[in-house]
C-alpha cells in the first residue's frame, strides 16, 4: 500500500471511529455530517470521498465493526484445534458473546442498526471489511454436508444471538448473559442438526 492509500485509509478509519464515538453517544439522529467531520478534524468534501450520507457510514461503520468481531472470533478459532462444524460455530458465538460483553457500546449500536439486508452484503460481498465473510461463511459450510438453506440457518442464529444476548447482556433479561448463554449454545447447536440435511 502506498502513501497515498495508506494516508486515505487514515482518514477513512478517523472517519468511522468517530461517527462511531458520536452515534453511540449522540445517537444517530442527533448526530450531523458537520459534527462528524469537526471532530474527526477533516474538510466535509473529505467525507463525502468515502460515504454518501450519514446512513451510509452507519451501513459500513456497522459492516466495519461487525467485521472486527468477526475477526477477532476467526483468530481465536484458528488458534484451536476445534475441527467438528458444530463446535466451530458454538466457538465463534461464545467468542462474540464475550465480545459483546467487554464492548456493551458496541453491542447497543450493532443491535439497534444491524438489518438482514446490510449483514447480508457484508457476508457476501465483503463490504470494504477487513475480514472476508464470505471467506469464513464458506469455509465453514461448503465442506461439512448439505443444510438445507444455509443462509436461512444463518439469519435464525445471528437473529438468535442478537436478540437473546442484547436484553440479557443489557438487562439481565429474562436472565443474566451467564445463565442465559448454554442455553443460546445449545440452541445453536440444535439450529444447525435441524438445518443438516441427512446424507
Amino acid at each position: 500500500m502506498g502513501k497515498i492509500d495508506q494516508n486515505k485509509q487514515i482518514k477513512r478509519e478517523s472517519l468511522l471511529e468517530t461517527a462511531f464515538g458520536l452515534f453511540t453517544s449522540k445517537g444517530i439522529q442527533k448526530t450531523s455530517i458537520s459534527d462528524i467531520v469537526e471532530a474527526a478534524g477533516v474538510a466535509k468534501g473529505t467525507f463525502y470521498l468515502y460515504f454518501k450520507d450519514k446512513y451510509d457510514i452507519r451501513n459500513k461503520l456497522i459492516a466495519h465493526k461487525s467485521s472486527e468481531v468477526f475477526k477477532r472470533a476467526d483468530i481465536a478459532l484458528k488458534a484451536t484445534s476445534i475441527t467438528e462444524l458444530e463446535d466451530r460455530v458454538v466457538f465463534l458465538v461464545d467468542h462474540i458473546i464475550g465480545q459483546l460483553v467487554e464492548n456493551q457500546a458496541l453491542l447497543g449500536f450493532i443491535s439497534k442498526n444491524l438489518s438482514w439486508g446490510v449483514f447480508k452484503n457484508v457476508l457476501i460481498a465483503g463490504d470494504d471489511s477487513e475480514v472476508d465473510f464470505y471467506d469464513i461463511y464458506h469455509s465453514m459450510f461448503q465442506d461439512e454436508g448439505q443444510f438445507d438453506n444455509p443462509e436461512v440457518m444463518v439469519f435464525m442464529i445471528i437473529e438468535l444471538v442478537g436478540s437473546t444476548c442484547y436484553s440479557a447482556i443489557l438487562y439481565g433479561e429474562p436472565v443474566g448473559i451467564d445463565e442465559l448463554k448454554p442455553y443460546i449454545l445449545r440452541t445453536v447447536r440444535g439450529i444447525l442438526k435441524m438445518h443438516r440435511i441427512a446424507p
